[in-house]
């Protein structure tokens, strides 16, 4: 075969065009997985980066070293704003056709909140007994970037692309070999800056061992296991460019009550009615944490996208000679350490009436 011919951009252009090839999947942690009952379940994978949109997008899912696509009409060329009802139907078909899948993959258009898209498959009962959400991995074009991620929104709202960033458990670096090393560490430090959590891999064509993107177990109680180590990562809080989508990480020793624990989710992502010092709302888009519940000999981890939130118990304990402590990292836009720490302490710890006196009825964000 006669080598295709043309620019360097011609070729990363038709090299994401290009089908990829079938890799058979060797799951790791399978002991834990059968604990958990997840051996039986298939995970899901979304894939997102601010590429264009698109009229329709395939569901794609790999059975014995065949590709089998589902295809989704979208007459507005947005994914999320039709993956509830004609994603589920699409999974159905599926499961009708072929049965169980090793994985399945799926790709939003660029413009898709993968959030919207996340929530779907993490909490919906009428999927939870045959597949899981694994993770969320968003591609970032390293020549446009901090283009992308500068692009200013009316009324104060973050970009698609900050949004997919803030989102993502694997953030890809793409066609590196595009961009000086100068432009790569600042393109780095902007990702870093508005997603302290996710880990950052650095690729040319999106070639990336599979091992580093698939499972992940990033919405599992699994995902406690290597949380403990994360946080210790998880750099200072810096509003990236001009925008305030930053990373917060604050810590809390002692133990909660699960029912206090919820009046401060709920306060917090279902009331927004938690403000900054600039009298702004707190919007969170991402949140993990790790809390020891009273009573509880397991470690909880806490999760939320958007609205929804969820806990579980990890499979690790706590050690009798170790001081509990919860651990959160948020992500978000206007968010304060400070408050969000101090409204933490007073509803887990404090009464009722302290609880309601840090909220007001007017102070909720619209």
């Amino acid at each position: 075969m006669l080598p295709a011919v043309g620019t360097v951009e011609e070729e990363e252009e038709q090299a994401e065009e290009d089908c990829p090839e079938l890799v058979p999947i060797e799951t790791k942690q399978r002991e834990e997985e059968e604990k958990l009952g997840l051996d039986a379940k298939i995970p899901v994978t979304i894939i997102t980066g601010y590429l264009g949109s698109a009229v329709e997008k395939s569901l794609a899912v790999s059975q014995g070293g065949e590709l089998y696509e589902e295809w989704l009409e979208l007459g507005n060329g947005c994914l999320c704003c039709s993956v509830k009802d004609n994603g589920l139907r699409a999974i159905e078909n599926l499961m009708q056709k072929k049965g169980k899948f090793d994985y399945i993959l799926l790709e939003t258009t660029g413009l898709a909140d993968p959030g919207a898209v996340a929530s779907m498959f993490w909490v919906d009962a009428e999927l939870g007994s045959d597949i899981y959400l694994d993770g969320i991995i968003t591609v970032v074009d390293s020549k446009y970037g901090l283009k992308h991620l500068a692009e200013e929104k009316p009324d104060g709202l973050a970009s698609e692309a900050t949004r997919q960033v803030a989102l993502a458990d694997i953030i890809l670096i793409n066609k590196t070999d595009l961009i000086s090393e100068e432009e790569l560490n600042k393109l780095r430090t902007t990702v870093r800056s508005i997603n302290g959590l996710g880990k950052i891999l650095e690729t040319q064509r999106s070639r990336v061992d599979l091992s580093n993107v698939l499972d992940l177990h990033a919405f599992d109680s699994l995902s406690g296991v290597s949380l403990q180590e994360k946080f210790h990562l998880v750099p200072a809080a810096q509003p990236h460019l001009d925008q305030s989508i930053v990373t917060v990480t604050f810590e809390v020793p002692g133990n909660v009550k699960e029912e206090s624990l919820n009046v401060f989710m709920q306060n917090l992502l279902w009331e927004k009615n938690v403000r900054n010092k600039d009298n702004h709302c707190m919007e969170v888009i991402r949140l993990k944490g790790l809390v020891s519940v009273k009573d509880n000999p397991q470690q909880m981890i806490i999760q939320g996208v958007h609205e929804l939130y969820d806990l579980e118990e990890t499979p690790v304990s706590w050690d009798h000679d170790t001081e509990r402590t919860n651990r959160l990292v948020l992500i978000g836009k206007n968010l304060d350490k400070d408050i969000l720490k101090l409204l933490f302490i007073a509803t887990v710890t404090e009464t009722e009436k302290q609880q309601t006196a840090h909220l007001k009825d007017d102070q909720i964000c619209p």
